[in-house]
């Protein structure tokens, strides 16, 4: 999906290098009349390589180049010289990124800075005519082709990965909550699906301490089926370290809103609620004093022993309570 300068799948094409040609020469020089077979072997054909950079956040160098060619092997030459290897071709990409061909099944993961994996080989150089020579065939004239180089098409996506991973139906004040406690700058508006791409944040803690929060676009029931562009959202939620369900306090009902979010998770993967969460009610700005006492019972009478906080985004009440709950969660 693109918005922006976001970018997080794309479809590439790749090409790896030919091999070069093995020689056919014979030696010759000066009272050397029948010097053998001195043809030497051809290069190998570039590797097409993909790297992990930490540096990158987005998959955006690869919106409008899409091609990548590695180079040929150069023929070998006389007195058993070897060709030059084609030029690999190396492309970077942001940790978290999933290599996967055209039947979407998974060829590489990139999870550490500088990880490598050569994602398609440069076709062999052909062996030159000395390998030939043997005692009844001494003046071999021919040698090896170097090897084709292969096709591929692959697709790149990418899986953000944070610390803390903002889950909610549309509007439920994710993208207010990041531009709150981080100098992110996410589009915020009263309209649904204002987000579109998920936005990351550094939150600042206490003794020069940070973690790492991502605005997930918002979630709607049905959203493990596709609805929505839920293919597209959900699996940015597989790579955060903890979750955090955020709730509306102007919601009908806490449970059901709380237990839909649950739900669409594990239709899409159930592996996701292993996963720590806490869960916070939001806009409690707009509740009065005996309002607010009345969730907190009912907050405490749902959701009992998981952490969970009442915050307002706009008047910044019960901010640093969440950082202080999320750390503790991150750091048990």
């Amino acid at each position: 999906m693109t918005e922006g300068n976001f970018v997080d799948y794309v479809k590439i094409h790749l090409s790896s290098g030919n091999g070069g040609k093995g020689s056919i020469h014979l030696r010759r020089e000066k009272f050397i009349t029948k010097g053998g077979p001195d043809g030497g072997d051809g290069g190998r054909g570039g590797h097409i390589i993909v790297r992990a950079n930490s540096q990158l956040w987005t998959l955006y160098s690869f919106k409008y180049k899409r091609h990548f060619s590695a180079g040929h092997g150069e023929n070998g030459s006389k007195n058993r010289s070897s060709g030059a290897q084609g030029k690999d071709i190396f492309i970077e990409v942001p940790i978290g990124t999933v290599v996967k061909d055209l039947s979407k099944n998974v060829l590489f993961e990139f999870v550490e800075h500088g990880q490598e994996s050569i994602l398609l080989e440069g076709g062999l150089g052909g062996r030159g005519n000395w390998h030939f020579k043997s005692p009844t065939r001494q003046t071999p004239r021919y040698a090896q082709p170097g090897k084709k180089g292969k096709l591929l098409d692959v697709i790149f996506e990418l899986k953000v990965l944070a610390d803390v991973g903002l889950v909610g139906h549309p509007n439920a004040g994710k993208s207010t909550l990041l531009a709150s406690l981080t100098d992110a700058k996410p589009k915020i508006a009263e309209y649904q699906f204002t987000t579109l791409k998920p936005n990351i944040g550094i939150v600042s803690y206490r003794n020069f301490l940070s973690f790492v929060m991502a605005d997930i676009p918002g979630i709607i029931e049905g959203a493990s089926l596709g609805k929505g562009l839920g293919h597209y959202f959900l699996r940015h939620i597989e790579r955060n370290s903890i979750l955090l369900y955020m709730i509306p306090c102007d919601t009908k009902d806490l449970k059901n809103e709380f237990n839909v979010l649950v739900s669409e998770l594990r239709k899409y993967n159930s592996e996701l609620l292993d996963k720590d969460f806490a869960v916070a009610l939001t806009k409690c700005d707009l509740l009065d004093n005996d309002l607010i006492i009345e969730y907190k019972k009912e907050m405490k009478l749902i959701f009992k022993d998981i952490p969970h906080f009442m915050i307002s985004s706009i008047s910044k009440n019960g901010l640093n309570e969440l950082k202080d709950g999320l750390w503790n969660i991150l750091n048990n």
